[in-house]
């Protein structure tokens, strides 16, 4: 194949380039991890499946991501409890057009190669590689599904022709203490990598900044070409954990070019909104985030939409304002410093600092307090519930208290965080209904 050229393309002239290069890569979105540390929220849905920020699952990001990038080529990889995820996916991201092969595909482990399930990222993508070939792409881009955060993808494989990279990988500094959870990597003056190490126990510190470490974002740009070449290799290695920031990124920086792609604003240099909610600690302030006055990350910019799918519901409601009486306080319907989403209703109750997602209730009373409720909780009379999250469908009974009491709150079997979140999940105190 020719390859396009963008290299120093600009304008309309640019555009054009990097949309025709866009028909040129096949985006493959990793979602089949088992999501062990956000447990309880994770035991009936897939990690890229738990809704997010009232009205998104966390999957939705990366695929808007594509979508606005005019990347609609997409294969989403599959494999733990995915029944959940599948359902989101036919609901709200089927408007792509096949016949301009346009696409968004659900490939679960296939056995084609082995009877195993995926043994790694790398094994995952090598179980797949005869789609990949179906699809007579140049490059391939991997991405995480369970990652928040907004990128014009374009920008980076742009820059990954350019240098004529064989691979390149995102990346942006975190702290020392993060970067024992990231692939840490050393690049030269030219943002080569000539280090790369996955989750390491001391990470090496970025010159000149003794407190932070280059991480990798887990967004990938391969050759394609040089990319099943290197699967294939890998998948005859005994001893390799069949995973990128394991086994292919390292074997390849000494004898390929690998290049990083600084995940920064390109007019100012400043680094971009970037979020792994792997932990329940982590999750919960990401969802935090949003409600602050001027977010870091923008649910509202009209340039670049968040998609989902989000049922026919009604707006929000709020109802009751009467003072207190000798019988009875103050009821007053309202929330503040809150993202309150489609098919609520707060009844008489008071919300603070808070994300409620859709179809959720709070009764006459109650005081909801730096909290994210997922879909259809319902919270009882007089009840208060502070720095929890409540998974699906719980029905909290009138007066109880959540988050108040560290002991309490363990006794009944919740998941208590080590910043002191309170999470509920669905199998508590409810009705259950669907993931």
């Amino acid at each position: 194949m020719t390859p396009i050229s963008v290299r120093n393309a600009t304008g309309a002239e640019g555009e054009a380039a990097l949309n025709e290069l866009a028909n040129k890569v096949l985006t493959l979105i990793m979602a089949g991890g088992k999501g062990s540390r956000l447990e309880p929220l994770t035991t009936e849905r897939a990690k890229p499946a738990v809704p997010f920020g009232g009205i998104y699952r966390i999957i939705d990001f990366a695929l808007s991501n594509c979508i606005n990038s005019d990347l609609r080529r997409m294969l989403i990889l599959t494999q733990y409890k995915s029944g959940s995820l599948d359902r989101h996916i036919n609901q709200g991201w089927r408007f792509l057009n096949r016949h301009l092969n346009e696409f968004i595909d659900i490939l679960p482990p296939q056995q084609r190669l082995s009877e195993d399930w995926y043994m790694g990222t790398a094994d995952a993508v090598y179980q797949n590689i005869y789609s990949i070939e179906q699809h007579d792409a140049e490059h391939v881009l991997i991405l995480s599904g369970d990652h928040i955060y907004t990128m014009d993808y374009r920008e980076m494989i742009k820059n990954h022709l350019d240098t004529g990279a064989d691979a390149t990988i995102g990346c942006l500094p975190v702290s020392l203490a993060e970067a024992r959870e990231f692939g840490v990597m050393s690049i030269d003056a030219n943002r080569r990598v000539t280090k790369f190490n996955e989750k390491p126990q001391s990470p090496e510190a970025m010159p000149g900044d003794p407190d932070r470490a280059l991480a990798s974002t887990g967004i990938y740009i391969f050759k394609t070409d040089f990319l099943l070449e290197q699967l294939c290799q890998d998948a005859t290695n005994s001893q390799s954990s069949r995973d990128f920031g394991k086994n292919i990124i390292p074997s390849i920086i000494n004898t390929h070019k690998v290049q990083a792609f600084p995940f920064e604003d390109l007019k100012t240099g400043k680094a971009i909104y970037w979020r792994d909610v792997g932990t329940l600690d982590a999750y919960y302030e990401a969802n935090m985030d949003l409600i602050a006055t001027t977010p870091a990350l923008d649910l509202y910019d009209s340039g670049w939409p968040i998609r989902t799918y989000f049922p026919p519901l009604p707006p929000p409601k709020f109802v009751f304002q009467t003072p207190a009486s000798d019988s009875q306080p103050e009821r007053k319907g309202h929330a503040l410093d809150s993202l309150v989403s489609g098919g609520c209703v707060i009844s008489g109750g008071a919300v603070n600092r808070c994300i409620l997602s859709r179809g959720t209730r709070v009764n006459s009373w109650a005081t909801v307090e730096d909290s994210i409720l997922l879909p259809d909780v319902k919270i009882g009379r007089h009840s208060k519930v502070r720095r929890a999250i409540i998974d699906r469908g719980v029905v909290v009974p009138e007066r109880t208290e959540i988050g108040v009491d560290r002991a309490a709150d363990e006794a009944r079997g919740f998941t208590v965080t080590e910043s002191g979140i309170t999470v509920v999940p669905q199998m508590a105190l409810f009705e259950k209904l669907p993931a």
